[in-house]
């Protein structure tokens, strides 16, 4: 199974036009949402082509290949409108013998992890970094922010695939990857 894992789209259908390219592209199987799909928030500057309908268009097509938790610009409203569950807090993957947390990272993140078994996965979005960081007993990661990208980050996304994950840039380009043990 091939996992394509994003973040933090803030409502660009700019940049989630080219996240579903990157996302066709990869023939992953499944899409991977960690929140922050359709408002841009306060905290942050409008992102390019913000355009929350049009997100909508190119997302809900995709509804059964998507597995999305919720951010904290996600509310009761953007699941009346898009076409997969959007408002959990949290989800959990297994591939192989990996298991993956997934969540946006502001209530449960690297320095509040969720209750997790020994050797688990964090996988979080939030701060719009790319990261992948040992604890005692988890690894953290995240993929970055497809449409605002901070600390002189790329626009990118993350696969997973036979227990590697790999962090890209929009057009494949290969930044890092790490292979889980």
């Amino acid at each position: 199974m091939k996992w394509f894992i994003a973040s933090d789209l803030h409502g660009s259908a700019h940049f989630c036009d080219r996240m579903v390219e990157a996302y066709k592209r990869e023939q992953a199987d499944r899409l991977v949402l960690l929140g922050d799909i359709l408002y841009h928030g306060p905290r942050n500057d409008l992102p390019e082509g913000y355009a929350p309908k049009a997100v909508i268009a190119a997302l809900n097509p995709l509804r059964d290949e998507i597995l999305c938790v919720r951010g904290n610009c996600d509310t009761e409203v953007d699941q009346m409108v898009l076409e997969f569950p959007v408002l959990a807090d949290y989800a959990v993957i297994a591939d192989g013998d990996l298991t993956v947390y997934l969540t946006h990272g502001h209530k449960y993140g690297e320095q509040n992890p969720l209750p997790m078994p020994r050797g688990s996965i964090l996988l979080c979005g939030h701060t719009h970094i790319p990261a992948c960081n040992a604890h005692e007993g988890f690894i953290y990661m995240n993929p970055g922010s497809v449409s605002i990208p901070k600390n002189g980050s790329c626009h990118g996304y993350m696969t997973l695939e036979n227990g590697v994950f790999t962090w890209k840039d929009l057009e494949g380009n290969v930044i890092s990857s790490y292979t889980a043990e």
